[in-house]
């Protein structure tokens, strides 16, 4: 995905609430509160399942997670139209600094929180 699917996305979804006359509800903490039920409704998809579970349940409802994934997308859209975050830019800054957090010769193949590797970095530095 680039910057400019990004921007073409933006539009699309500002001229889909434009079309409905939504801006007003579109305001940034009904926004994020939609994102996270969103993203919740993503999870309910693998509550209390096990891993051969969820790999059934990719299989017979694909189509509806990614239908959630979308929504997700929409609303992580809308959040950045209401607020003027630049999600490239901002996307691409956070990558960077995970990047310095996690240090991939300290990181690679564990699974811990950042706090754990600074321990780590001062044994090797």
């Amino acid at each position: 995905m680039t910057k400019s699917d990004i921007e073409d996305m933006k539009q699309r979804f500002s001229a889909f609430l434009k079309e409905r006359d939504w801006e007003k509800f579109h305001n940034p903490k009904d926004i994020a509160i939609a994102l996270s039920i969103e993203a919740n409704e993503l999870l309910e998809h693998f509550q209390w399942k096990s891993e051969e579970e969820v790999k059934k349940v990719m299989e017979d409802k694909k189509d509806e997670i990614a239908s959630e994934v979308a929504d997700i997308m929409h609303f992580l859209i809308a959040f950045s139209n209401a607020t003027g975050i630049d999600l490239y830019k901002e996307f691409l800054k956070k990558l960077d600094y995970n990047n310095k957090r996690y240090p991939k010769e300290l990181v690679k193949g564990k699974a811990h929180k950042y706090t754990y590797y600074q321990g780590e970095k001062k044994k090797k530095g």
